[in-house]
């Protein structure tokens, strides 16, 4: 079993910054470090949707469209701890943010859902205009 937790939510003015993490717990000497790790949200009344993802060691990552070049993806595998850096925040971006790991280990980067089998509970992230 992998247990995730998220921190770092809260609520900012549009422009502002946050930094998310997600700290693996568990099994994680033998399943986190080799398993690529994904940020999704979820906006009220909206479908679950990919955000950001990096594979085992950090070498690559993948950003949806809308967070491209406001978001940073980074992990430190040591803390067993991945990272949303976000930049230039918008009310568009309220949302609950999860972290998850994916199914598979390697260094592929994967943006469905379905690919993604360990999920945390969610961090709140409110940007007011």
């Amino acid at each position: 079993q992998v247990q995730l937790v998220e921190s770092g939510g809260g609520l900012v003015q549009a422009g502002g910054s946050l930094r998310l993490s997600c700290v693996a717990s568990g099994r994680t000497a033998n399943v986190y470090n080799v398993h690529s790790m994904g940020w999704f949200r979820q906006a009220p009344g909206k479908e679950r949707e990919f955000v950001a993802c990096i594979d085992w060691n950090g070498a690559k990552t993948s950003y949806s469209d809308s967070v491209k070049g406001r978001f940073t993806i980074s992990r430190d595998n040591a803390k067993t701890t991945v990272y949303l850096q976000m930049n230039s925040l918008k009310p568009e971006d309220t949302a609950v943010y999860y972290c998850a790991k994916s199914r598979l280990y390697g260094n592929s980067l994967y943006r469905a859902i379905e690919d993604y089998d360990y999920w945390g509970q969610g961090t709140q992230v409110t940007v007011s205009s």
